[in-house]
């Protein structure tokens, strides 16, 4: 059965300094935190990989990444261009960048016609959660049943400065009832703090690691054009995330998504900060065995 990778890699990484940090290099040979993403995935077992790409990177992305991905399984790109819409409002012509991780996923609705989980580029989920996802994806289920990997709060904060989680809440069979995209989530004298409430620990966060069918196409396609058409004239920066989304279409009752619960710990490089911590992590991995020196 067909399973693809989705990678949104997309984003401008102005938190990062303004670089590319989805190419940043993090293992001892250059390998950066896709290569180990693509790894695990090819080895819980999905057969194809969809990088969604801006234009002006595509040289770049396709010599640090796509071409040895070409090696090991079916690749396509994907170019989240801003004025690829279902809905054009009158802002647009004054946007700089694209709309948000909706949009991000709007794009691939060519590309993708199977059963996918998408990720972060610039995000280290585990193991654990790719053996699960895949898993779901090739399970009988409905075409609107779909699912999330849900981290502990306590497993995915930076040292250097906020992040921004999907809180959830879950009913007993584990399907997702609620999720709010969270701002400002920082670390402080070791406890979790937004909005100055403390957090627990235990917080189940989503991760953008979604596990989707196609039939999630259509529901992207409504709220995205609802979401273009509400937009002010002068509104310039509004973007529109799969948080959103899927608290929207599960509320509403027009689909279900089971929380897949993982251990693992989260890395990534959200502030150039980050860079040095996750490569020692990444160093320690290889030490422990999980990784071979050289992917």
């Amino acid at each position: 059965m067909k399973t693809s990778l989705v990678i949104l890699a997309a984003g401008i990484g102005s938190r990062f300094g303004g670089g590319v940090k989805q190419i940043a290099p993090v293992g001892p040979n250059g390998e950066i935190i896709i290569d180990y993403s693509i790894h695990d995935a090819l080895e819980a077992g999905f057969n194809k990989v969809v990088f969604v790409i801006r234009r002006d990177i595509e040289k770049d992305f396709r010599e640090v990444v796509g071409n040895k991905t070409e090696k090991l399984c079916e690749v396509e790109y994907v170019f989240q261009d801003k004025c690829d819409l279902p809905y054009t409002p009158v802002c647009a012509a004054n946007r700089q960048k694209p709309w948000g991780t909706t949009h991000a996923l709007y794009s691939c609705r060519h590309a993708v016609k199977e059963p996918f989980l998408i990720i972060n580029a610039d995000d280290y989920y585990g193991k654990t959660a790719y053996k699960k996802a895949h898993d779901y994806l090739v399970s009988e289920r409905g075409e609107n049943d779909h699912a999330m990997i849900g981290f502990r709060l306590g497993n995915t904060l930076s040292d250097n400065g906020s992040v921004t989680r999907g809180v959830c809440c879950a009913d007993g069979d584990g399907w997702l009832t609620q999720i709010k995209e969270t701002y400002g989530i920082e670390k402080k004298d070791g406890v979790a703090v937004a909005d100055g409430k403390t957090l627990s620990p235990d917080t189940l966060v989503s991760m953008n690691m979604w596990c989707f069918t196609p039939a999630i196409f259509s529901e992207i396609e409504t709220q995205l054009s609802d979401f273009l058409r509400g937009l002010p004239e002068d509104d310039v920066k509004s973007e529109h995330v799969l948080p959103t989304m899927v608290g929207k279409f599960v509320t509403e009752g027009r689909g279900k998504v089971k929380v897949l619960e993982s251990e693992d710990t989260w890395v990534g490089v959200t502030y150039a900060e980050d860079k040095p911590y996750v490569q020692n992590y990444f160093k320690e991995l290889i030490e422990q065995g999980v990784y071979p020196e050289k992917l």
